[in-house]
């Protein structure tokens, strides 16, 4: 009777691990979905804060899935025009100024995109939360009054990613995420995304306010506010094109 005893406890205990990795799996999954949807269109203001000076970017955003992505800056005047595409695995900016496209490579990616807090990687989606990482519940919290659930996300060996490790908040009844952390390879926080008033963007609840705090610069971040979203809307491939880059106004 032990032996049976302790065979049921050690396949309960497996059964469990493998229940909250896939419930984990789905939270996450259900996250990125809501928020990138079939296909995205949005206007978004990004504001970043220096200790002796502060600026203001303005810009729209498309995406199509995981495999496409467009963002153009309509202000200021100075960069109005640059426009940022992911096509599957290539991206490419482009600035009217000069007349040049430049293809990126995937080491620039880790860099500030236009000199925010924000990421080329998180501008353009390149990694994938849901398929680049494995996830595990890790505990419960409240975010802003939110209840979330805390959720780990650590690399997959073969997967081309900037981060060492993410700890998102999820929240339970809306699954926005709601607090993100990054990490280097080392365990290091880089940096924490925190988000908050939740709004109705086109057909979906959203956090339309994001403050992204670097963890060693004091006084920086990066305010990102989104003042329209809609999703699902019918977009082409084609869309997606270094030709429409440059017409983009």
């Amino acid at each position: 009777m032990r032996k049976i005893f302790i065979s049921a406890t050690v396949f309960l205990l497996f059964f469990n691990t493998v229940l909250l990795s896939q419930n984990a799996f789905e939270i996450i999954k259900k996250a990125d979905e809501k928020f990138r949807g079939k296909s995205t269109y949005g206007e978004m203001t990004m504001t970043i804060v220096r200790p002796t000076w502060k600026r203001t970017l303005k810009f729209k955003t498309w995406g199509k899935g995981t495999d496409y992505s467009l963002a153009l800056i309509t202000y200021p005047a100075k960069e109005k025009g640059q426009t940022f595409l992911k096509r599957k695995n290539e991206m490419w900016t482009w600035n009217p100024k000069i007349s040049r496209l430049i293809k990126m490579p995937p080491s620039l990616m880790s860099q500030g995109w236009m000199g925010s807090d924000y990421t080329n990687d998180d501008i353009l989606k390149e990694s994938s939360i849901v398929n680049d990482y494995t996830h595990k519940i890790i505990g419960s919290e409240k975010i802003d009054g939110i209840e979330c659930w805390k959720i780990e996300l650590t690399p997959k060996e073969n997967a081309v990613v900037i981060w060492g490790k993410l700890i998102k908040w999820i929240s339970k009844k809306e699954y926005n995420q709601m607090k993100s952390e990054y990490y280097d390879e080392d365990g290091y926080l880089i940096k924490t995304d925190i988000a908050s008033k939740v709004k109705l963007m086109g057909s979906k609840r959203i956090p339309t306010h994001i403050e992204i705090i670097p963890a060693d610069e004091p006084n920086h971040k990066t305010i990102v506010d989104i003042n329209s979203m809609v999703f699902d809307i019918p977009i082409s491939d084609n869309f997606f094109t270094q030709q429409n880059m440059k017409r983009l106004k």
